[in-house]
């Protein structure tokens, strides 16, 4: 999609979205993982980071080879180059990055790139096909831009610690910055949609995302019941506020997930139990009936589980054509996806430099996603790119200069 020079190592044609640069000024988790997700596509992604580097480099335990894992896990298939956006030196060569590049994605503070000329309107000016990304916690407007974006915060703010935990204790947190990683989704979305807008039109735009309006589009079913039923979602522990069954149940040596989510579904599960009467039973014949009946039905359920193990139940229950699962660690998790062929681990780089990671999440029939690159040290490709930068090069498609 551009027309300047590639960027040495470069490989062209090498996925659905070869030819694509993104400039990546973002750093943590939501930006990070939103070009990890383009890169593993084929999109050229330059990092750049402050001389100290991304923060997550920091993060640490756990490491792999005194790396932090929380680094490795987002940032493969990049280029690294350090930036003191505050050197006039290495803010010319970032504008110039951004005048090149196809995509910027960001998450300063809204603002905070203006005084280094890499703001949106300033890019867009000289690069007029640009793609520029904006992730912040609360939006742009002058009341959430002054409020801090980090994950935990938004999931306070959002509702989402309220439905989170037992119903007498108090509210917890997701065990993932789950907002961070929906935003990251929804700002890789919002790129490609972008990008597909200016095959028609020859011009780019800005796409912003928030984790706030993330949070409350990821809540789907919590926030629907406020906005359109009038209701205050509450915490319910591991209880479905709509389904029964849906939630562990204890079996001779552990629980299982259980998850019957309409009549036929629950009528297999009775069936397998030997309990066949429950389903004609009037309460708990429909789901809103079991639902309302949950603290009459579920001892009967647990009589019987109790009878057996976890994993011949699981077996049995799975065999009728009923929802359920073990309740694993990430390890075995991770085990169970590859066990059932989902092949979940890469390897990416070779030798020494090899990095275990997991497998881009979408699988297409002509175009499957690429591990090309372990993620980079903190400035690894940054000669090479200041090099590159100061070739001449445009940008478009076109071949015209910007």
């Amino acid at each position: 999609m551009t027309s300047q020079p590639p960027l040495p190592g470069a490989e062209r044609g090498c996925g659905p979205l070869s030819g694509v640069l993104v400039a990546d000024f973002s750093r943590v988790l939501a930006g990070p993982y939103a070009t990890m997700l383009l890169a593993d596509l084929g999109a050229e992604v330059v990092k750049v980071e402050a001389p100290g580097g991304d923060d997550t480099r920091t993060w640490q335990p756990p490491v792999r080879a005194g790396v932090s894992t929380y680094y490795l896990g987002i940032n493969r298939n990049k280029r690294s180059i350090a930036l003191d956006l505050k050197d006039p030196v290495d803010a010319a060569a970032a504008r110039e990055l951004a005048r090149r590049a196809d995509v910027v994605v960001e998450n300063f503070r809204t603002g905070g790139l203006a005084r280094f000329g890499l703001d949106y309107a300033t890019v867009s000016a000289d690069n007029p096909r640009v793609v520029y990304a904006s992730i912040t916690g609360f939006g742009s407007g002058p009341e959430g831009a002054a409020l801090p974006g980090y994950d935990l915060i938004v999931q306070a703010i959002s509702g989402l610690m309220s439905l989170t935990g037992d119903p007498a204790g108090e509210p917890y947190r997701a065990g993932v910055a789950v907002f961070d990683v929906i935003a990251g989704l929804h700002a890789a979305i919002g790129v490609l949609t972008a990008l597909n807008v200016r095959q028609e039109t020859g011009r780019g735009q800005h796409v912003e995302v928030n984790l706030l309006s993330s949070a409350l589009s990821g809540l789907v079913n919590q926030t629907s019941a406020a906005v359109a039923g009038g209701v205050v979602p509450f915490r319910m522990g591991n209880s479905h506020p709509s389904l029964y069954p849906y939630e562990p149940m204890p079996c001779a040596d552990g629980e299982l997930i259980i998850t019957a989510g309409n009549n036929g579904q629950f009528r297999k599960l009775v069936e397998v139990l030997g309990l066949p009467e429950l389903a004609d039973d009037p309460r708990f014949a429909r789901n809103e009936d079991r639902t309302e009946h949950r603290d009459e039905l579920r001892p009967l359920l647990v009589q019987r589980l109790r009878t057996r193990t976890k994993t011949e139940w699981f077996h049995d229950i799975i065999g009728a054509g009923v929802p359920c699962g073990p309740i694993n660690t990430v390890d075995q998790g991770v085990a169970f996806a590859a066990d059932i062929g989902l092949d979940p681990v890469v390897t990416v780089g070779e030798g020494a430099a090899a990095v275990p990671s997991v497998r881009h999440p979408i699988t297409f029939s002509g175009t499957p996603a690429g591990y090309r690159l372990p993620p980079p040290a903190l400035d690894e490709h940054g000669a090479e790119i200041r090099r590159w930068l100061a070739e001449p090069g445009g940008t478009g498609t076109d071949g015209r200069p910007a």
